[in-house]
């Protein structure tokens, strides 16, 4: 048995992690042989991007980030026969079984090549933690403490000048990150997507903040939060880096932090900073949590091979890792529960 393993989309804490489980246990309990394909789909697209990996290859790499395997954001399904191209180098290759990870971009590819009879298992990965079937993917547990620390330092900054501090974390189309490192940094505000809110409700908290002697905000804001500017004007603020469009037809987003702060000082008068986190968020190494979710992942993952069960992802649902169908997965969002959106703005304001 040959088994392929790819890493696809954006970088993130765990995926090392991931391909060491995939290979120790793939090679040792099973005696398979590991293929890398470097550059996510690209590499089975070229079909020169695909090396064996032996288990030197994957000792000392759980506590580094990114991916030995490298990634990309290619899609298969915008190029001319891709899938077919894909077919043809698994067979070159004599490879029998792919592993995904990857989010829901990764995992959307491999749930049309399964459907067109390649054996496929998916591992969800995604900084936003926002892939359906799944309490949790791994990297968002280091995320979100990499952005808490983060408030937890601009707390200090905000106290000493006064100031009301905007601090703008990923998250295109769920505020996951946004509301569990708001909540656990003690932000005043937090945006998400989930949600539309007013500049100027948000102005009105912070005043009302400000009437009570607290002389200084933290406002949490989504890359992809709804936000407009009150009700009589119901044209949403969404700002772009750019206006390209990726392999998979997504706008860069990025800056709705610091024109929102610059909003804020306008409306309130009230001196306003903007920090933007960026890509710290998922670089470095993956947290305790993280490289532990991660190796369970991957553990299942070739488990599912070794079984024969395609066509599924490995999904964290309660404590135990469960298979969830990739078909499932396609096209939907998992944002957050009204419940937690009610937890964070009991603190609001």
């Amino acid at each position: 048995m040959k088994v392929g393993i790819l890493t696809g989309g954006g970088d993130c804490p765990g995926l090392n992690a991931v391909i060491r489980a995939v290979v120790r246990k793939g090679i040792l309990h099973y005696g398979y042989a590991v293929l890398g394909i470097y550059e996510g789909w690209k590499g089975l697209l070229d079909g020169g991007r695909i090396m064996p990996l032996a288990l030197r290859d994957a000792s000392g790499i759980l506590h580094r980030g990114g991916t030995i395997l490298r990634s990309s954001r290619t899609n298969p399904l915008k190029v001319e026969n891709g899938i077919e191209q894909i077919k043809n180098n698994l067979q070159k290759n004599e490879i029998d079984t792919i592993i995904a990870v990857g989010g829901e971009d990764t995992l959307g590819v491999a749930a049309r090549l399964s459907s067109e009879g390649c054996n496929l298992v998916g591992v969800p990965k995604t900084i936003d933690n926002d892939v359906m079937g799944t309490e949790r993917t791994f990297g968002f547990d280091t995320a979100i403490n990499i952005a808490m620390e983060a408030i937890d330092r601009v707390h200090t900054t905000a106290e000493a000048h006064n100031r009301v501090m905007v601090v703008e974390v990923m998250g295109r189309h769920a505020g996951w990150i946004a509301t569990e490192a708001g909540i656990a940094g003690g932000a005043d505000i937090i945006l998400i997507p989930e949600k539309t809110m007013y500049v100027d409700q948000v102005c009105e908290m912070i005043r009302r903040r400000h009437s009570r002697g607290k002389d200084f905000s933290i406002v949490v804001v989504a890359e992809g939060a709804k936000l407009r500017m009150n009700r009589e004007n119901e044209k949403e603020l969404q700002i772009l880096r750019d206006r390209k469009l990726d392999a998979f037809g997504h706008v860069r987003l990025g800056g709705i932090g610091n024109e929102l702060a610059d909003l804020i000082e306008e409306a309130t008068g009230y001196e306003t900073r903007a920090i933007i986190l960026g890509y710290i968020q998922r670089g470095g190494s993956p947290s305790a949590f993280d490289r532990v979710l991660a190796t369970r992942f991957g553990v299942h993952a070739i488990d599912y091979v070794h079984r024969g069960e395609f066509g599924n992802m490995v999904a964290l649902q309660g404590s135990k890792i469960v298979p969830y169908p990739l078909a499932d997965v396609v096209d939907k969002i998992k944002t957050i529960d009204q419940e937690l959106i009610d937890t964070a703005e009991v603190f609001f304001g």
